[in-house]
This record gives C-alpha cells, structure tokens and sequence, in this order.
C-alpha cells in the first residue's frame, strides 16, 4: 500500500497515463506497464490465485480465454470489415443516407442496431468502413467516437450484442432484465448523435451521390453476412446449450476465423492488413492482461451510485472483470449496470474493445486528449442518460443469482 492506495493501482495508473501522454508510442507503454506490473507481482504481492509462478500459472488459466477471444475477434474482424470496403456497399449508400447532417445521424443509428445483434467490435469496423466511403476518408474525431458510443451502445441491452451482457445471460440474468438499457443507451444516442453528426458535416459532408461506375461485389457482401452468422450463432448456441465451454474455449474467435479460411476461395482477404492490426490488438491485450491482475476483490456496496461510478471506471478499466465481481455481489439492477460498464467504456478510446478495434483503423484517434476534447458529447451523454432512465424506471435491484 501506498497510503490507502495498492501499489498494483499505482502501476496501472501510470501505464495509462502513459498511454495518454505518449499517443504514438501506445504499444511500448503498455507492454513496459504489464512488465512492471508482472515484475512487482512476483516480487512482492504474488497473484490472486498464489505466489510465483503456480500463482501467475493459475492465474492465466482463467484470464487466456478471454485474451484468445480478443485476439482472434480483432484480427478476425479487421479483415471483414476490408471486405465490406471491397464490396463497395459503402460507396452506394448515399442512396439512402439523407444529404446533411442527418446523414451521420442516422448511420449511427444503423450501427447501434447492428451492434444489437453483433458483436460490437464488427459493429464498430463495419461503421468506420461506411463512414470512410461516404465521407470521403475525411471522419471527424467526435465522430469516431460516436461510431465506438454507438456500437457499445447498441450492444449494452442485448444478451448477444456485449461481452459483458452475455456473461450476465450465463449467470442466469433474465434478457428482458438487460433490455431496459436501452432506456438509456437511446437517449444517449439522440444526444451525442446529433453533436457528432454536425460536427462531421462541418468537417466532411457526406457525398450526395454516390461515384459513377460503382458495382457492389456480392461475392464478398455474402462473405461478410456468412462470417457474421457464424458468429452469431456461435455465441448464441454456446451460451443456450454449452455454457461452460466459453470459461475454457475461444468459441466466438474461432468459429470467425473458421469462417474466414472457409470463404478464401471466394474472395482472398487481404493479409497485409493483420500485422499493424495486431499492434493495436498486442496494445489492448497488455491493457487487459494488466487490469486483471489489479486488487479489485470487493466493490462499494451495490447502488445506483456504485453502478454510474462504474461508467467512468469502464473507461479506464476492463469491463469483464468488473462485471464479475458485480454478478458474484449481486444487488444490482442488471440494465443500470449494463448501460454503465457497455457504454462507458466509450468515453476514452481504449476504454472498449471496439474503441481500439476502430483507432486501428483510424491512427489519429489514438489520443486521449482528442478524444475527450472532440467526444465531450460522449460523456455528457453518458451521464444524462443513466438519470434519464433512473427518473422514468427507479432502480430495482434484482436479488442475488
């Protein structure tokens, strides 16, 4: 302890206060935190599960699964989302799209109910890769950071749509107990759309007619829809029928990249792509890996002040562990929590997995000050919608699972 503070906070602390002073050097920051930590770890404090290496062992029994699934759902998804680019179903959308500002409004709309039903990662890819073609390669951050509230928004009131959300459905938390999120995750998504979406059309209107010559691959439009159905029932008939694989097995990850390798004859994804992907991807794994070595035996107790206090931890912390320990603590009303640790991870672009899939696409998102700077709607958002819903639902804990 240092005062009332571990030191393992401390450590982390610093690592991502590095991340946010040294925005071009985010992978060496984060890799030279987990170091340290690792370091102080066996030195001194040992792991939850034990001292030295049978603790570290043990520990990372439990954690690689998850660090697997990142991984493979990254790496996997960046190449569906080029995909999508090369089918040039981005291109003709202008179609569809109104011609001003409501043009943004209402792609991120599409986002959020895409990510309702897909993970929020390709939600976030498959937005950015929409926005890149209608707006010329020319997005705003605020509207980057839209993209990212949008996906985790979409996703923070469906068993399927989070991680987080899915691990409450395992632990026998009722779907319809979730989908009350939506309360506020839809205000949110009125608010910040609208300063997001004027803000990218003061910076890059969207084209109102899409280039001449245009044909949509089909092939490859296929490719993407098969993928995402892989995916999706992959999680869904993993969490119904075989719950306890997903504690032990990557099911989600490999079933994408299976998909992928199965549809190469079709149409060959682009390769070259993964190696700066997996950077970004290293980067968010380092992350993880770090918060869950972090002390967090215990929360306050449980509270609507503890849940939108966990909002603004998202963004800093990894979601899945703090979840965890809410489910294992129960009392908690399971959509405030939803809605706090699904969207408010968006407020930092590392704060989400869909945040750092997105600045993989897009390097200048990679600072926090721009960030919070240009994406102050996210926040602000965030904090009116968590009081909308209390004042139009009440909190009603549900008893312990």
């Amino acid at each position: 302890m240092l005062g009332p503070v571990p030191v393992d906070f401390i450590l982390f602390a610093f690592t991502l206060l590095g991340v946010a002073l040294f925005h071009k050097r985010t992978l060496e920051v984060a890799l030279t935190g987990l170091a340290v930590i690792l370091l102080y770890k066996f030195l001194f404090t040992g792991f939850r599960q034990g001292a030295g290496l049978a603790g570290f062992g043990a520990h990372m029994a439990h954690e690689w699964v998850i660090l697997v699934n990142l991984l493979l759902l990254l790496l996997g998804f960046a190449l569906l989302s080029r995909h999508f680019e090369e089918s040039h179903v981005p291109l003709v959308l202008p179609r569809i799209l109104p011609d001003d500002w409501k043009g943004g409004f209402v792609l991120l709309w599409m986002i959020f109910v895409l990510s309702s039903f897909l993970d929020n990662i390709a939600a976030a890819l498959i937005g950015g890769t929409i926005a890149s073609g209608v707006f010329r390669g020319k997005v705003h951050i605020g509207y980057l950071a839209a993209i990212v509230a949008a996906s985790n928004a979409g996703g923070s009131g469906s068993v399927v749509g989070d991680t987080t959300t899915t691990m409450m459905w395992i632990a026998g938390v009722s779907p319809l107990s979730v989908l009350e999120a939506y309360v506020a995750a839809g205000t949110a998504t009125m608010i910040y759309g609208v300063f997001a979406a004027k803000q990218q059309h003061a910076y890059s209107p969207i084209m109102k007619d899409p280039p001449a010559g245009i044909r949509v691959d089909w092939a490859r439009v296929g490719i993407v829809a098969f993928i995402l159905v892989v995916a999706i029932v992959a999680n869904v008939v993993a969490n119904v029928d075989f719950p306890e694989v997903l504690d032990h097995f990557p099911v989600i990850g490999v079933s994408v990249w299976l998909a992928i390798l199965v549809t190469v004859p079709l149409r060959k994804p682009d390769w070259p792509l993964l190696p700066a992907t997996l950077k970004g991807t290293i980067f968010l794994l380092s992350l993880v890996a770090a918060a869950s070595m972090m002390p967090v035996e215990k929360l306050p107790a449980a509270s609507w002040q503890t849940a939108f206090g966990l909002g603004f931890l998202s963004a800093v912390f990894d979601n899945i562990p703090l979840t965890a320990l809410a489910l294992h603590q129960g009392g908690y009303d399971w959509g405030f929590l939803a809605y706090a640790v699904g969207f408010g991870g968006s407020m930092i672009w590392f704060g989400s997995s869909a945040g750092v899939a997105l600045a993989n696409m897009y390097p200048e998102a990679k600072s926090v000050g721009s960030w919070l700077w240009h994406g102050w709607h996210i926040a602000v958002a965030y904090v009116i919608g968590f009081f909308f819903m209390l004042a139009i639902i009440g909190w009603h804990p549900d008893a312990p699972l």
